[in-house]
């Protein structure tokens, strides 16, 4: 019967380990200019962008919808967007314009999508 082999114990830091150099030894370059794939980043450094939800949230949909409507006057519009939706208007145009923006606004609703962004442009033409 064979003994067991006595527990090294930790390593030694001024021993290089398998695949390191001693210290003050030149580490060889290994991705230098003419190395494949030097310049490219990897895999973890891509930065991929997240998803877009498939469809519009329940406010958006809202805010699509008093759109649809017609107004007696932008009094009347501007109440019901406070009392339907409960934020100001400000906020409610600030929102309106980045659904003009948005590809899912356009799949959920084209028609009123491409009328409010025709009206967007021609005011901008007219600044």
């Amino acid at each position: 019967m064979t003994e067991p082999a006595p527990d090294p114990g930790p390593p030694d830091p001024e021993t290089p380990g398998p695949g390191t150099s001693a210290p003050g030894t030149p580490v060889p370059d290994t991705q230098g200019p003419g190395a494949p794939g030097a310049g490219t980043p990897g895999p973890e450094a891509r930065e991929t962008p997240a998803p877009a939800p498939a469809s519009l949230t329940g406010p958006e949909r809202s805010v699509l919808a008093m759109e649809r409507r017609s107004w007696a006057g932008p009094g009347a519009k501007e109440r019901a967007i406070r009392e339907q939706l409960g934020i100001s208007p400000v906020r409610y145009y600030q929102l309106l314009n980045a659904l003009l923006d948005d590809r899912r606004a356009l799949e959920e609703d084209p028609v009123t999508v491409n009328r409010l962004r025709r009206v967007r442009e021609s005011r901008r033409g007219h600044r």
